[in-house]
Order: C-alpha cells, then structure tokens, then sequence
C-alpha cells in the first residue's frame, strides 16, 4: 500500500479572494445543514491517515467519496491517488462543491453535485462500472428515514469485489446499514479526533467463481 503523503502539492489552488477559509465554509456549512454535516470541527488528520491506511491505492483506479464538504480528506487522497485514479467528490451541499471547485486544481478529481443514493449512475455517468472504495462521513444516525438505507443498498451494489466501503461516525447506529449489506466488517475508535470517532472498513468479497 501507498503511504499517503501530507505534502501540500499542486492540487492546493490558492485561496480566491472572497472564498471563505476551510473552516468558515465547514462552520457554515453546519448551520444550514446539521443533519448532512454531523460534526462541527473539521476531522482530525490522525482520522484521516488511519482511515485511508488501509486503501490499497496501487489498484485503485476509481475512490468516491460521500459528503466531502471542504476537502478535509481530499488533498490526502489526490496525494496518494496514482495518476491515472479518478476521485469522485459528491456532496448535496451547492455551497461546498463550488468552494471545492474553486479551491482545488486537479483533473483527477471530479465534484458532483448530487446525492449518494443515487452513486451507481453517477459512476456510470463517470464511464465506470465499479468503485473500487467509497469513503463517507454522512451522519447515518441522524438521516431522514429511508435515505440511509437508500445510500447503503447504493453503495453495496457500485463496490466492486475486494473494494470496500470507508465509514467514519460519531454514532455505532451505522453498523445497522452496514451488516446486512457487507460480509466482512472492521471496526475500530479514533481518539484524537473532536469528538471521538468510530470507524468502519467493510468490505465487499471476492466474487464467487463461475459455475459451470
């Protein structure tokens, strides 16, 4: 696997004039949506590194992510993504897609305006199959009724086999969406992250050999 790096590179476009700092858009961004955003502090780069430790980032060609708000992981991704990957950024919020669109520079990372349940013809609409992980910090405890589930049938169906879906939570509720749907789950707490976090790795398995 591929160290991630915290090199601060191209991909980090220059702050425009007018463009509010990470941290405003996030406080911002929890005001108008506390039920998408979840979280009122940014998650912490010791979050960040083990949830993305584990990406097996030689044979990732395709790695989307739900709800990246104002990029928290996305730098670290683009850092360790090989250079032919896609990064699949979608949010529902307008606001922090275009901060993303405007704040980071690489023809790697495609920002969508849309919504996580409807991933499997986003990735189409990409010219893909498959994912290979999907990452998501979309608070699942607190989502309107149905859509949770909605997002998880989503996301078992657009992993590929041997990918694998990155989940990181103020709650364990989570582990509801995730049993029925994946057959190997990992699970593990992030202290050094405001508030403290759980993570999930869950995995999709290899597919079944063909019968003859």
């Amino acid at each position: 696997m591929t160290p991630i790096s915290t090199t601060q590179s191209r991909r980090a476009a220059r702050r425009p004039h007018g463009v509010p700092s990470p941290w405003g858009m996030f406080l911002k961004g929890f005001i108008k949506h506390p039920v998408m955003v979840g979280s009122i502090v940014p998650s912490s780069n010791k979050l960040i590194q083990r949830m993305l430790g584990r990406v097996d980032w030689a044979n990732t060609k395709l790695f989307v992510e739900y709800g990246p708000g104002v990029g928290t992981f996305s730098r670290a991704i683009l850092d360790a993504l090989g250079p032919d990957g896609i990064y699949l950024a979608i949010d529902t919020n307008v606001d922090f897609v275009r901060y993303l669109r405007q704040t980071i520079r690489d023809d790697r990372m495609r920002v969508v305006h849309g919504s996580a349940a409807d991933v499997c013809q986003i990735v189409a609409d990409h010219g893909f199959l498959h994912a290979d992980y999907v990452l998501s910090g979309l608070p699942f405890s607190t989502l309107p009724a149905g859509v949770g589930d909605a997002i998880a049938d989503a996301t078992a169906k657009v992993i590929r086999p041997g990918g694998a879906f990155l989940v990181y939570q103020f709650s364990p509720k989570v582990k509801e969406f995730l049993s029925p749907r994946f057959n190997q789950i990992d699970h593990a707490l992030e202290w050094w992250n405001v508030p403290p976090a759980h993570l999930y790795w869950a995995e999709q398995g290899p597919a079944a050999p063909a019968q003859d």
